[in-house]
C-alpha cells in the first residue's frame, strides 16, 4: 500500500536535516515536496534551490541517513524534480524568519 504520510513524523525528522549553506532545515527551505511510505520504504520527492546546487549529494545523504534512523524504515528513495521549480514562496514562515535573522532576506 502506498500512502502519502498524513502524520508529521517523517516531516519532523527532516526538520533536523539542515541546509549546509544556511542554518535552516530542508523542510523550512521548502525543498521537500512529498513523502510517500510503502511498507518499510519511504520515497522523498524534493527539489533544490538551483540546478547548480553544490550540496546535492550531502543533502541527500543527510536526508537518507536521518530517515533510516526511524526503526520501521529500511530503505529511502530520493527523487529530485525541477517542476515545479523552487522559489522563495517555498520557504516556511520559520525559514523566512531565520533568513531575515541572518541578513539574507528582508
Amino acid at each position: 500500500m502506498i500512502s502519502i504520510v498524513p502524520n508529521k513524523k517523517y516531516w519532523n525528522a527532516l526538520k533536523e536535516v539542515m541546509d549546509p549553506e544556511f542554518p535552516i532545515s530542508v523542510v523550512d527551505m521548502g525543498l521537500i515536496y512529498e513523502i510517500t511510505k510503502k511498507g518499510s520504504s519511504l520515497q522523498v520527492l524534493m527539489t533544490y534551490t538551483s540546478t547548480g546546487c553544490a550540496c546535492m549529494e550531502w543533502i541527500e545523504s543527510d536526508i537518507r541517513e536521518r530517515l533510516l534512523e526511524e526503526e520501521e524504515i529500511e530503505h529511502v528513495d530520493i527523487q529530485v524534480v525541477w517542476d515545479p521549480p523552487w522559489t522563495v514562496e517555498n520557504l516556511s514562515e520559520e525559514g523566512k524568519r531565520k533568513l531575515r535573522y541572518w541578513g539574507v532576506s528582508s
